[in-house]
């Protein structure tokens, strides 16, 4: 599972016009599934959401000291499968390792479901759909994890 992460004041998701998911200060995370992810890696994925430190402290003084819980924020989870794509061969994107569409909403939405069972207020786009995303990026911060990067998902 691939997710790049933002640091955002607000930010929404339409879809033909319409809001389908907004959030106030908090995370947008764009999540891709690839064909090998498990259970496993939904649940590392949504403790990874929920206790990476990217907020800086109550005064402001402090940078990357708090997690999403801490602040008080919001996560707007948007599936993106072209996160999977492979770019290193030709000038068009492969995306063989993206999961098929069955799994990848299966896996997108127990995600979901983990993180609110984490009691974050959670919004989501509209998998498979034509979404327009905007977001008011804080700091910027934008970091990319993933749950089988070179070390083993084992912990968040």
């Amino acid at each position: 599972m691939i997710a790049v992460l933002q640091r955002v004041l607000e930010a929404k998701v339409e879809v033909d016009g319409r809001i389908v998911g907004q959030i106030g200060a908090g995370i947008l995370a764009l999540v891709a599934i690839t064909q090998d992810d498990t259970a496993e890696d939904v649940s590392w994925m949504a403790n990874k959401l929920s206790s990476i430190r990217m907020f800086r402290s109550g005064d402001g003084e402090k940078h990357f000291e708090l997690d999403v819980r801490e602040m008080k924020g919001e996560i707007l989870l948007v599936s993106q499968f072209t996160l999977a794509a492979q770019t290193k061969k030709g000038r068009r994107p492969s995306f063989e390792k993206a999961a098929p569409p069955e799994l990848g909403r299966k896996l997108f939405d127990d995600l979901v479901r983990a993180v609110q069972a984490l009691d974050i207020p959670t919004q989501t786009g509209q998998f498979a759909a034509d979404m327009k995303v905007s977001l008011v990026n804080d700091g910027p911060v934008t970091l990319i994890v993933e749950s089988r990067s070179s070390a083993a998902p084992s912990s968040a």
